[in-house]
This record gives structure tokens, sequence and C-alpha cells, in this order.
């Protein structure tokens, strides 16, 4: 095998950090190499030419292969093997280029004295902080396989949910990128064949069709112009929402959007908002962190302020319940059953069974809010080629005068 050049990031007996490049048949090879020096390896990769382009920082980690990563994890700890041997075989049958790294590097640190915990704290790209919550639980309890069961359990919850909402995209994203095709093939191509027409006979043209013929113009002499708008607005919009009034501001109008589709958001907050609680009550998690760790994960600010006033007044010796009901983003059902929870100490079960109801809510909003927008998407592509057709035959009237 033709040795390679590696970069290498280790540190010596006294903590010091030590950087620098090796040649070797494999990472293994020098990794070895290394230990034999007295280093504690943190992170080998392979040196990359001024030629080499690597695309795996655009990539994602996939929820489905962290949830089979995180089932099989527990499966094998559950039947009785080490922690690192575990991480070993996951390092061998992950496919995934990130997640492979993030394990070796989690394995290394956990050979070097980390607990688990702490080891995938080091990297939040990959284990958020209600997977490194709840694990750290799960040691600190004793019952990690279980707990890693309900992370995996989680996880899956939380994939089904996105798939729902995914699918329930797809049809009106199609729709409306054919209806944009079709009007822009309209104002190209069509457009242009009347404006000749128009100009040879001299008709005096109505501001519509004024309209449309200037930009047909735009289209087919300046489309620089109208994709520098397109990408200027998406730039634009996607730097407002990075910020924190921009992220506010958004989620706020989610829950707003007209159609049904605000109470389809709320709904999906709202299981998220439960699962998540649920599964950390259950993992031992202590309250105050749980319902801080939720806050965080929940995927929409006003779900997360909220979040922080259910804190303060919990900390202060109020319940959760009395704290929920003066936050307007959850319904009566939500509260109720979480008194119910505290009332009966079941908190945990009571929240799953909100979980359950309000994933099987919205799924059926998705399927209604489907039947729903293929009317409206029908609507839609009729407006845009009426719109064009119109302005164009508007003058024919003129033109057919003229010419008799």
């Amino acid at each position: 095998m033709s040795a390679a050049v590696f970069s290498f990031r280790a540190v010596d007996t006294l903590g010091g950090p030590v950087r620098g490049e090796l040649e070797g048949p494999s990472i293994e090879a020098v990794t070895e190499q290394l230990r034999q020096r007295g280093l504690t390896v943190l992170g080998i990769q392979p040196k990359r030419t001024a030629l080499e382009i690597s695309f795996d920082a655009f990539s994602r980690i996939k929820s489905h292969d962290l949830m089979v990563m995180t089932r099989q994890l527990a499966t094998m700890v559950s039947a009785g093997l080490t922690l690192l041997r575990a991480l070993r075989v996951l390092e061998e049958q992950t496919e995934s280029k990130k997640l492979k790294a993030a394990l070796v590097d989690v394995r290394k640190n956990v050979e070097s004295g980390s607990s688990l915990s702490d080891a995938l704290e080091r990297h939040p790209k990959v284990f958020s902080v209600l997977y490194v919550s709840m694990v750290r639980a799960g040691e600190t309890g004793g019952f990690l396989e279980t707990t890693l069961i309900r992370v995996a359990d989680h996880l899956e919850s939380e994939d089904k949910l996105r798939r729902q909402v995914r699918s329930a995209m797809v049809y009106p994203t199609v729709v409306l990128s054919f209806a944009m095709l079709v009007l822009l093939a309209m104002i190209g191509f069509i457009v242009p064949v009347f404006a000749k027409v128009f100009k040879e006979n001299g008709a005096q043209l109505p501001g519509l069709t004024r309209f449309t013929l200037g930009l047909s113009d735009i289209v087919r002499h300046y489309p620089y112009l109208l994709v520098g708008v397109v990408v200027g607005v998406v730039v634009l919009f996607t730097r407002w929402r990075r910020t924190e009034a921009g992220r506010s501001g958004w989620d706020r109008f989610k829950l707003r959007v007209p159609m049904k589709i605000g109470d389809i958001v709320q709904k999906i907050a709202l299981a998220r908002w439960s699962r998540t609680l649920s599964s950390l009550v259950s993992a031992g998690v202590p309250m105050l962190e749980a319902i801080s760790v939720t806050g965080k994960t929940s995927g929409n600010v006003v779900v997360e302020k909220a979040m922080d006033s259910v804190s303060a007044s919990v900390a202060s010796g109020g319940t959760i319940q009395a704290a929920l009901e003066r936050e307007p983003v959850f319904p009566a059902l939500v509260h109720h059953m979480v008194g119910v929870g505290e009332e009966t100490g079941g908190l945990e079960q009571t929240l799953s069974k909100v979980a359950d109801f309000y994933e099987d809510e919205v799924e059926a909003a998705v399927k209604s809010l489907t039947s729903i927008l293929e009317p409206v998407m029908i609507v839609v592509i009729g407006s845009i080629v009426g719109f064009v057709v119109i302005s164009m035959y508007l003058p024919m009237f003129k033109v057919y005068d003229a010419i008799q």
C-alpha cells in the first residue's frame, strides 16, 4: 500500500497541543506511530493538495443514520459489549463519513478517560443538547442502554414527523415550480410574437399589456438582473432570519399563516415539545434542566421564550401547569394533561400521550391541507396563464379593427 500524508492533532503527556503531518500507509498506522511517541491522538485526516476539493463540509448527517446508530449502540451495550468495543463496531458499520469521523473522535476521547456524554458534547453539530443531556442522565443513573433506546425512539418519532411535513410540501412545491416555468416560457417565447404583431400594426396598448411586454423584455434581454434580484432577496431573507429579531418574527409569522398552515406549525411545535420533555423526564434529567433543553430544541422562538417563563416559574416553586396556562401558544389540552401528570406523578406518560395526539393531528391536518391545496394550485396556474393570455388579447380587438 502506498504511503500518504496525514495531518494530525494530538496532546502530549502534559496536555500540551501538538499538530503536524506524518506519512503512513493508513490512519491506523499513523495513530500507532503517534502513540509510540507518547501522544494522545485527537484527530487525523488525509492532507489534501491545493487541487483537491472536499464536499463533506456541505453534507449533513441524516437523522435516520443517527437514529440507527443510536439503536445499534443501545443493542450492543445491553448485550454486554464494552462501550469502546461498541463504538469500534459502529465506526466500521457507519456509512456516513461525518458521523464516522465523529464516532472515531468520541471513541478516542472515551479511551482517554472522558465520559460518553462529554465526548458527545464535543460534537454539537452531530449530537444535539437533547441527545447529550439524555445520555448524561443515563450514565449518572446507571441505565445507559435504556436511555439510548429512548433517544433512538425520540429520533425515530422526530424523523417520522419531519417526513410527514416534507411529503406534504412536495405537491405544492412541484406545482408552483411548474407554474413559474410555464410563466417564464410564455413571457420569453410567446409574448414576443404578439409584441411583433402589435409593433407592425401600431396598436395602442393598454397598461396591462405594456407591463407584460416590459416583463418579457427583462426576461429576454436582462436575465441576469432577474436572477440577481431573486438571489438577493433569498440572501437578505436568510441573513435576516438568522438574526434574533428575524428568527422571532419569522416564527411568529409562521404561527399566523392562514389556510390552516399556522395551525399545523403550532401542532408540530407542540408535538416536538411534548415528545422532547417526555423523553428527558423519563431519562431522569432534572426538571429545570429538562425544561431548559426542551426550550432550546423546540425549533420555535415562541415556544422557547415560553419555556424560559416556565423555567422561572418552576424555579420559584410554581407548577408547570400554572406556568403553561399563562402562555397562549399552549392550548388548554396541554396544560390540563400536564396538570394531571403532575398530580399523579406520571408526567412523562401524559406528555407522551400529548405528543401522540398532536402527531396524529399533524398527520390529519397535512392530509386536509393537501386536499385544500389541490384546487388552490389549479387556480394559481389558471390565473398565471390567464393573466398572460388576457394581457395579450386585450389589444387584439383594436388590431382587428385596424386590419379591417
